[in-house]
C-alpha cells in the first residue's frame, strides 16, 4: 500500500514545532533593577517642595537660630499643590520635612523646633500629615527628605545626634502611610546654632551617620521606599543642580566607592560603565533659581522651552525629574510657577500625542533563535513586557520599520528591557531619505528610556543600529513623533560692538524683524544671522511655523547708543567689560575696603543724556545690589556734576532694571556711585549699565 504524504503540511508542522519550541531568554547581564526600582522608574516625573522657616527669612540655608513664631503662612493649601503637580503630569511629591536649620514641619516630639512652637494652627498642624492626605486622596505617591545636617540641634557632630536624627526618621515613616522615597543629601557640617554654642562642626562624612544602619531602619518600616543619596542605595544624585544628566547615562555605580558628599561627584553625572550595583540617576533642579522662595527671583522663574530642555535632558536621557517648587509664604504654589509648570505640561501633551510606528512592520538583522517569541514586532506592540533580541553570541544588529508612506519625524524614543540589564553602549538611528539611508542621529547609552530630538525630516524608514553592546542587545519599545514646534517669542540681544541676534529656542522656525519699531510680520527681514544695527531704535521680531500658521507673540527690545566706543576707565580687570557686554546672565562685582564705590566710564564720544538704566546682578547667589546711588556726568573726565541721586527703591525684592531720568545734558563719561548695597558690605554688583539719550 503507498502512503501519500503531504509535504505542504508536513512543512508548515516543522515550521511550526521549531518557532513553538521553548528558546531560553538571555540571561541578567550584569546589575540590574530591583522590583522598588523598576515601579520608581515608571514614574519618571514628580515633584520636590522646599517651604520651611527659611521661606520666611528670605535665604537659602537657615543658620538655625530663628524663632519658631516666624513660620506663619497665611493660606496654606497643600491640595492646591497636589492638583498643579497632578495635573502637570508628575507621579509624585518630595516634601523638605526638615532642611539644614533643623527646622520640622511636623510635631516631632523630639524637638521643640518646629510647627508645634509656630503659630501657624495655634501649633497645631502638621503639614507633612496634609499633604500626605492630600496625595492620598489625589492618587500621587508620597516621599520625605530629611536633611542629615541640623544647625540648630545643640548635639550635632556627637554620637547622641545620630539617635535623635534615626528617631526623627521613624516618625516620617511610621506616621504619614506609604512612603516612596527617602531623600538624604550631602552637605553635612559647617558653622550653625547649635543649641546657642554658635560654632562649626565638622563631621567624617563616610562614618558618622552609620549609613548602614540608618538604612535598615527605613527597609524594616517602609520596605518599597527608594534611597536617594551620592551613592544611592537605590538612586543616585545626578552630580549637579542644573537639570541634566550625561548623554552616557550609565545606571550603574561602582557604589561601595561613593558616599552621601562624595568629592568626585561630576562622575554622577555618567554613573560608571563598569558599576557593581544598579543605582539609577534621579535630576533634581528647581523652577527657580533658588530651593526657597525669594520674591527676588519672581521674574527668573524658567520658561517652557528651558523647561523643556531639563525634560528632554533628564527623562529623555533615563532618568528621573525631580522638580522643585518652592511655596510662597503664603503656603502656596506662586501663579508663576504653575503657569510654566502648566505649559511645561501642555507641550510634552502635543509632543507625544499621535505615535506614529506602533505596529508597522518591523524587520531584524537578527532574531534570538529565529523565535516568534523575541521577534522584532515586539519593540512597537505596545507591550513593555515583550522585547526583540538576538542570540547570545550576537552584539551588534539592527532593526527597520517600514513607516508605509513618506512621513515627516522629529522625536525618536527607545527602551531597553532593563530587567535584564543595561546592555547598549552605541547605537545610531537612520532614516530612509529620496531613496537612500542618512544618519540622523549617533547616540551611546539606552537604558530604561532615551527620546532623541531629531531635526524634522520626512521619511519612508527607520533603522536603528546596535554598533555596541556589552551583550545581547534587548530593545523593548519604540515610538516614533512629529512634535510641534515650540512658538514662543524670540530673544534679542546686541552686544558692546552693536552685533544683534536673534534666538528662538525651536531652530526651525523662521523668524522675522524690524529696526524702526514697526510691527513685524512676514514681510519683514528675515533674520538669518548676526547683524551690526549701533543706533538708537526698538527691534522687534517674531517667530513663524508657516507649517502651522502660529506665529508668536511679538519681542521687543528698545536699544540706546552702541557702546561699541565705551571703556570703564578706573577698573584694571579685563572682566569688567561684562557690565558692558548686552548680556545679563553675566556680572562683575567690584570690591573695595569702604564705600562709596564708583564706575566711570568713557562713551568715546559726547551725548546728550537724560538718565540711565541699572541691572544688578542676576545669578542666583547675587552679591553688591546697589541701594543707595549718585549719578554723575562729565564732559572731561576731571570736573563732575552730580545728576541723579537718591535709592533704588525695592531692588532687593525685584532686581530687574532700575530706570532714572534727569534733565538733558551733555556729557561723554559718566559716573555710578554706589553708596551702599542691599548686603551692607562693601561690593557693589553690576550685570549692565545703560544710558538714555535724548
Amino acid at each position: 500500500m503507498m502512503i501519500k504524504i503531504n509535504y505542504l503540511s508536513l512543512l508548515i508542522a516543522v515550521l511550526c514545532f521549531n518557532s513553538c519550541k521553548q528558546v531560553p531568554p538571555p540571561k541578567v547581564f550584569g546589575p540590574a533593577p530591583s522590583e522598588r526600582q523598576m515601579k520608581w522608574h515608571e514614574m519618571e516625573y514628580y515633584a520636590f517642595v522646599h517651604f520651611s522657616m527659611n521661606t520666611f527669612t528670605d535665604i537659602e540655608w537657615g543658620y538655625g537660630d530663628k524663632d519658631p513664631a516666624l513660620f506663619n503662612p497665611t493660606n496654606l493649601d497643600t491640595r492646591q499643590w497636589v492638583k498643579i503637580f497632578k495635573e502637570a503630569g508628575m507621579k509624585g511629591v518630595i516634601i523638605t520635612a526638615k532642611h539644614h536649620d533643623g527646622f520640622c514641619l511636623w510635631p516631632s516630639k523630639y524637638t521643640e523646633y518646629s510647627v508645634k512652637n509656630s503659630p501657624w494652627k495655634d501649633g497645631k498642624g502638621d503639614l507633612l500629615k496634609e499633604l500626605s492626605e492630600a496625595c492620598k486622596e489625589a492618587g500621587l505617591k508620597f516621599g520625605v527628605y530629611l536633611s542629615p545636617w541640623d544647625r540648630n540641634h545643640p548635639d550635632y557632630g556627637k554620637p547622641e545626634y545620630i539617635t535623635y536624627f534615626r528617631n526623627q526618621l521613624k516618625e516620617l515613616l511610621t506616621n504619614y502611610g506609604d512612603i516612596f522615597e527617602v531623600w538624604f543629601d550631602g552637605a553635612n557640617g559647617g558653622s550653625g546654632y547649635y543649641g546657642g554654642a554658635n560654632e562649626n562642626r565638622n563631621v567624617d562624612r563616610k562614618i558618622y551617620y552609620d549609613w548602614e544602619n540608618t538604612y535598615k531602619i527605613v527597609r524594616e518600616l517602609q520596605p518599597d521606599a527608594m534611597l536617594f543619596s551620592d551613592a544611592g542605595p537605590d538612586t543616585r544624585w545626578c552630580g549637579n543642580e542644573e537639570g541634566w544628566v550625561g548623554e552616557t547615562n550609565w545606571n550603574l555605580l561602582r557604589r561601595d566607592e561613593v558616599w552621601p558628599g562624595y568629592p568626585h561627584y561630576k562622575e554622577l553625572r555618567y554613573g560608571h560603565k563598569d558599576g557593581t550595583h544598579w543605582v539609577p540617576a534621579e535630576v533634581d533642579v528647581s523652577i527657580r533659581p533658588g530651593w526657597f522662595y525669594h520674591k527676588s527671583e519672581d521674574h527668573k522663574v524658567k520658561t517652557v522651552p528651558h523647561l523643556l530642555d531639563i525634560y528632554y535632558n533628564s527623562v529623555g536621557r533615563g532618568g528621573s525629574l525631580l522638580l522643585n517648587f518652592p511655596v510662597d509664604q503664603r503656603g502656596l504654589i506662586h501663579e508663576i510657577d504653575e503657569k510654566q509648570v502648566r505649559g511645561l505640561a501642555s507641550v510634552l501633551s502635543e509632543d507625544f500625542k499621535v505615535e506614529l510606528v506602533k505596529n508597522k512592520n518591523v524587520e531584524a538583522s537578527s532574531t534570538r533563535g529565529n523565535s516568534s517569541i523575541y521577534a522584532a514586532s515586539n519593540v512597537n506592540d505596545g507591550n513593555l513586557e515583550t522585547y526583540w533580541t538576538t542570540d547570545d553570541s550576537i552584539t551588534t544588529a539592527s532593526l527597520t520599520i517600514d513607516l508605509e508612506e513618506p512621513m515627516a519625524i522629529n522625536r525618536f524614543l527607545i527602551q531597553e528591557y532593563i530587567q535584564l540589564g543595561q546592555r547598549v553602549e552605541a547605537f545610531t538611528v537612520e532614516g530612509f531619505i529620496n531613496g537612500k539611508w542618512s544618519e540622523l542621529a549617533s547616540q551611546s547609552t539606552i537604558g530604561y528610556k532615551r527620546i532623541l530630538r531629531l531635526p524634522t525630516v520626512t521619511v519612508s524608514k527607520l533603522r536603528l543600529i546596535i554598533k555596541k553592546s556589552k551583550a545581547c542587545p534587548v530593545i523593548s519599545n519604540i515610538e516614533v513623533y512629529k512634535a510641534p514646534k515650540v512658538v514662543v517669542a524670540p530673544i534679542i540681544k546686541r552686544d558692546k560692538e552693536g552685533v544683534v541676534t536673534i534666538s528662538s529656542p525651536d531652530k526651525e522656525l523662521e523668524v522675522y524683524y524690524t529696526t524702526d519699531g514697526s510691527e513685524p510680520t512676514e514681510k519683514s527681514s528675515t533674520y538669518d544671522e548676526p547683524f551690526e544695527f549701533d543706533k538708537k531704535s526698538v527691534i522687534r521680531s517674531i517667530v513663524v511655523d508657516k507649517q502651522s500658521g502660529k506665529s508668536s507673540p511679538i519681542a521687543s527690545e528698545s536699544f540706546d547708543v552702541s557702546k561699541k566706543l565705551w571703556n570703564i576707565l578706573n577698573i584694571k580687570d579685563e572682566n569688567v567689560l561684562r557690565v558692558l557686554d548686552g548680556e545679563t546672565s553675566t556680572s562683575w562685582v567690584l570690591t573695595g575696603e569702604n564705600m562709596p564705590l564708583d564706575l566711570i566710564v568713557d562713551l568715546g564720544e559726547s551725548h546728550r543724556i537724560k538718565g540711565f538704566k541699572y541691572l544688578p546682578d542676576q545669578n542666583r547667589w547675587s552679591s553688591g545690589i546697589i541701594f543707595n546711588y549718585e549719578f554723575y556726568t562729565s564732559n572731561n573726565g576731571k570736573d563732575w556734576s552730580l545728576q541723579s541721586k537718591g535709592e533704588f527703591s525695592n531692588i532687593k525684592n525685584s532686581p530687574i532694571w532700575q530706570t532714572k531720568l534727569f534733565d538733558i545734558t551733555n556729557a561723554q563719561y559718566i559716573k555710578l556711585r554706589a553708596i551702599n548695597n542691599t548686603d551692607n558690605n562693601n561690593k557693589a554688583g553690576y550685570a549692565e549699565l545703560e544710558i538714555i539719550t535724548e
